[in-house]
């Protein structure tokens, strides 16, 4: 799991912690039921207090995006497949707004959007 920490970020590191994790887990790069590292060897693999990532994996916990067991560890949770469902969809829809909003500023209707999808689907096939 490749987790970049920014000391220069405004944001906390807890947070820039479990967006990150959130951010693999919504992209299925981790799956439901995978294991995630253990706090401590999350921690010092990121040179970070074991405080800093448990808050972080909490943080995963409470928004139902990770699972914890008693002794055995954090797994991605298998419960939440209609909210990451929602989540992809929602950042799928604030993509499809960027290339609207950037048509418009090269005076592009919508036709012309749709026509240039439809090149591209056709190359992708």
């Amino acid at each position: 799991m490749n987790i970049i920490i920014s000391n220069a970020s405004p944001e906390p590191i807890y947070r820039q912690i479990s967006e990150q994790i959130k951010a693999l887990i919504i992209n299925n790069e981790l799956s439901a039921g995978d294991l995630l590292p253990s706090i401590r060897s999350m921690a010092r693999d990121l040179r970070v207090s074991v405080i800093t990532t448990k808050r972080a994996y909490e943080v995963l916990e409470e928004e139902g995006f990770i699972d914890s067991v008693q002794g055995k560890g954090c797994f991605v949770s298998h419960r939440n497949k209609e909210l990451l469902k929602e989540i992809r969809l929602k950042t799928f829809e604030d993509l499809l707004l960027q290339v609207i909003d950037e048509g418009r500023k090269l005076n592009l209707t919508l036709e012309d959007i749709f026509s240039a999808i439809r090149e591209l689907n056709k190359e992708e096939v």
